[in-house]
């Protein structure tokens, strides 16, 4: 660090499901700090990714995509979403340039036109969208409200995305940085466990099991040798969700877990030690306790 003033700020990356939120803030922390999937609806609760540009700390603030809530947890994660932009000093709305300006899409600029905070329009997906087509997207939504810059980024592939972050920085107020140089996450190490092996329930079952599932990190402790133990239980709501989880003689949870744990490993630069079992509840979504474990405030 030098004399020069330094700078931080809080950036709310809001959007509809599956516009590329978690995939963007990766890409401008530098490295994976939110899950990323083709489903929708990936991310669950709140989690910040920490970006360092030049003398200014970037907190980014991953939120649930924004949607019409149906369950009590679709409304815990659009009521994570919203709260995560309060006292941002900017918010940043991504847009999936290649899926175009939908109802879900709308709906969240006319309540943005409600806030007071810096709005910056970020289109994603450029180099798979038609870029006519971008073109007319970032003109509607400007006329529909006066964003304060727009982007054309894709977050998959790095274009653009160096442009936006020094966009970012340049906006943030002077203030001392509020995490070590070093943190590029807010999640704690449960959470981060959990995170990992729902994105791997995500990857291998794909349509087998949308969204009817959790994971609850049950014990996590470090051995004597520096390694770490991690017992987590996969809960779903019937035997026959269990029974896709399992697999064949128990080889599709086994996948699971050897595809978790290599991952947990890269991430924390320690051996892991991953047990997983499945159970039935049908009642998970109601369990107080786990909202809480996963970062969700009990929403009535």
């Amino acid at each position: 660090m030098t004399d020069t003033p330094t700078k931080c700020g809080l950036i709310a990356v809001v959007g509809a499901p599956n516009a590329g939120k978690s995939t963007l803030v990766n890409a401008l922390v530098g490295q994976k700090v939110a899950i990323t999937s083709p489903k929708a609806q990936t991310t669950r609760a709140r989690l910040m990714g920490i970006a360092i540009e030049g003398d200014t700390q970037l907190l980014l603030v991953d939120t649930p995509g924004i949607f019409d809530p149906r369950r009590r947890l679709d409304r815990a994660m659009v009521a994570a979403a919203w709260g995560g932009a309060e006292g941002a000093d900017a918010i940043a709305l991504v847009v999936d340039g290649k899926g175009g300006l939908g109802p879900k899409v709308m709906t969240i600029v006319e309540a943005l036109a409600e806030r007071s905070e810096p709005k910056i329009l970020i289109l994603n997906k450029v180099d798979v969208a038609d870029k006519p087509k971008l073109l007319g997207h970032a003109a509607k939504l400007n006329e529909t409200l006066a964003f304060d810059e727009t982007y054309f980024v894709s977050a998959s592939t790095g274009d653009g995305v160096p442009e936006l972050k020094s966009a970012l920085a340049a906006r943030m107020p002077e203030g001392p940085w509020h995490f070590p140089e070093d943190q590029v996450s807010d999640a704690t190490d449960r959470m981060l466990a959990a995170e990992v092996t729902r994105e791997q329930l995500y990857h291998q079952l794909h349509a087998e099991l949308p969204y009817a599932s959790a994971v609850d990190t049950e014990k996590y402790s470090e051995r004597e040798d520096g390694s770490v133990e991690i017992h987590q239980q996969i809960l779903v709501a019937r035997e026959t969700q269990r029974a896709i989880v399992l697999g064949k003689g128990g080889q599709r949870i086994k996948e699971i877990g050897a595809k978790a744990r290599t991952e947990l490993s890269r991430m924390m630069g320690v051996p892991v030690h991953l047990y997983l079992h499945v159970k039935v509840n049908p009642r998970w979504e109601e369990d107080r306790s786990l909202y809480r474990d996963i970062g969700l405030d009990w929403v009535d």
